[in-house]
Order: C-alpha cells, then sequence, then structure tokens
C-alpha cells in the first residue's frame, strides 16, 4: 500500500514538472492571449453571469494570468474575493487594488481581517497545474483549494482554468481530490 501512494506522488511530481516546462514555452504575449479567451468564456457561462460574488485567485507567473479579469469584474459589479494563504490554511478577503500586498510564495494578497464566508460565494476559479477535461485537478501539492472547497456550507460552482498545455486525459485522483464542475482551457 505504502508503495502505491509512492508511486503516485512520483507520477504526480512528474506531471507536475512536465507542465511546469510547457508553461515555459508560452511567451508573455500568449499567456495575456489565453487569459482574454479564458475568462471571456467564462464570462458567458450561466454560473457567472448568475453569480453575486466570485472567488477568484491573484494569479503566480506560471498561471492563467488575472490581473485585468479581477478589475474587470469589480468594475461589471461583481463581488470579487481573493485568496490568502495563513499558515495550513487558505480563507479569501474582499478584492481592491489597494489592499493587495506580497504574501505567502510571492502571491499579491488581500490585507484586512474580515474573513468573506465560503458559504456566501456563488463561483469559484480554481488554478492547478492540470486537469482533465471532465474537471480533475492536479494541484501544487499544498492542498489548499482541496481543504478549502470541503469547508462545510461551501456551495460554489467551481470552474477551473488553464492554459491548453496544462489538458490531460487522465489524472490521478486521491479521495481527498475535489474535482470542478467546468474547465475552461485556452487553445495554444
Amino acid at each position: 500500500m505504502e508503495n502505491s501512494s509512492e508511486l503516485k506522488n512520483v507520477l504526480k511530481l512528474s506531471i507536475r514538472r512536465e507542465v511546469r516546462q510547457r508553461i515555459k514555452g508560452l511567451s508573455a504575449q500568449d499567456m495575456v492571449a489565453a487569459a482574454e479567451e479564458i475568462f471571456g468564456q467564462v464570462e458567458q457561462c450561466a454560473a457567472f453571469k448568475e453569480s453575486h460574488s466570485i472567488a477568484l485567485y491573484a494569479a503566480m507567473v506560471d498561471e492563467v494570468p488575472t490581473a485585468a479579469t479581477l478589475d474587470r469584474w469589480r468594475a461589471m459589479g461583481k463581488h470579487v474575493v481573493v485568496p490568502r494563504v495563513e499558515g495550513d490554511v487558505m480563507r479569501f478577503y474582499d478584492y481592491a487594488p489597494e489592499n493587495m500586498q506580497t504574501g505567502a510564495f510571492g502571491i499579491a494578497e488581500p490585507i484586512g481581517d474580515k474573513e468573506y464566508p465560503a458559504a456566501d460565494i456563488d463561483l469559484i476559479i480554481v488554478p492547478a497545474r492540470a486537469f482533465t477535461r471532465s474537471g480533475v485537478r492536479l494541484g501544487r501539492g499544498g492542498g489548499f483549494y482541496d481543504k478549502y472547497m470541503s469547508l462545510p456550507g461551501f456551495r460554489a460552482y467551481k470552474i477551473g482554468v488553464a492554459f491548453g498545455c496544462q489538458i490531460f486525459d487522465e489524472l490521478i485522483c486521491d479521495s481527498h481530490d475535489i474535482m470542478v464542475d467546468d474547465v475552461i482551457f485556452s487553445v495554444n
């Protein structure tokens, strides 16, 4: 049993490395164009149109960029919340550009002390290292999104976003891994 777990971990690590190399092959212009395509598709989804509050991440350099989308959705009247990592827990807080600072893992995070309740989020946009079209996801290995999406009362519709090079036919899935309801990716 232990060998099976070790093999899974080795395979996950291998996929994470492969994806990292694939993303390195994308130019900054490719990434911005992909983000426009991806978030344009998200905006056409019923889950987006019907949502009041949306959880959206502040992107790391190798994730689908979100800077323009954060501001655009806020200007559209959506209540946008962004994550902050606190130890081994991720919590969401209101997004305001003037209240962002560099936090855990070098990611822009919100300052403030009023956590936005998980039960009040209508739509969550989920990054990952890799996805399948059916919604299986492979994160970075910290389990932050799995823990968050397992919280009591969490009910948000889950959309995974990715570059086309992050899409796989199959991925290893553990019992604690939370799938997304939809995956939107660029055709690159």
